[in-house]
């Protein structure tokens, strides 16, 4: 597996990942949106033998870095790519200095919150019918406080 910086070569791959991944209940991100992010956001990318097996988009143009969206190709889960790539952007939102990363989960996205408690975000706060569908997002937090690489 090679972790990488996204890039506009990469669009049309990382576009119909997001179409096999997110249904339109859950903001898939459009082909000009993955274009914009890839020039303005932190995106990283997984890579397995040339093909992309996940990626991650974290907004950092605000106080506060924002999870903003994780996947990873079916064919690809449970090989660990999730975590590489949040311990990755972890160690990229450190060295620029952010001292909070945000992100919003489904409440009923077991896996995920899973994955972020092992990453030692904390829920602070329940968020009623935020998706499209009427479910409830936890708003989940790390804070790097002194924490050293």
């Amino acid at each position: 597996m090679t972790l990488r910086e996204a890039n506009t070569s990469d669009v049309t791959a990382l576009y119909d990942l997001e179409r096999e991944l997110f249904s339109s209940e859950n903001y898939p991100l459009s082909k000009g949106s993955f274009y914009y992010h890839t020039k303005n956001s932190l995106m990283l990318l997984a890579e397995v033998d040339g093909v992309i097996a996940g990626y991650i988009l974290v907004l950092i143009k605000r106080r506060d870095a924002k999870l903003y969206s994780i996947g990873v190709k079916n064919s690809f889960r449970g090989q660990g790519i999730s975590q590489a790539l949040l311990k990755l952007a972890s160690k990229h939102l450190k060295l620029l200095g952010f001292k909070k990363f945000v992100l919003e989960v489904r409440v009923d996205n077991i896996i995920a919150i899973a994955l972020y408690e092992k990453n030692n975000f904390k829920v602070v706060k329940s968020l009623k019918a935020f998706y499209k569908d009427g479910c409830d997002a936890y708003l989940m937090e790390l804070n790097y406080g002194s924490e050293k690489l």
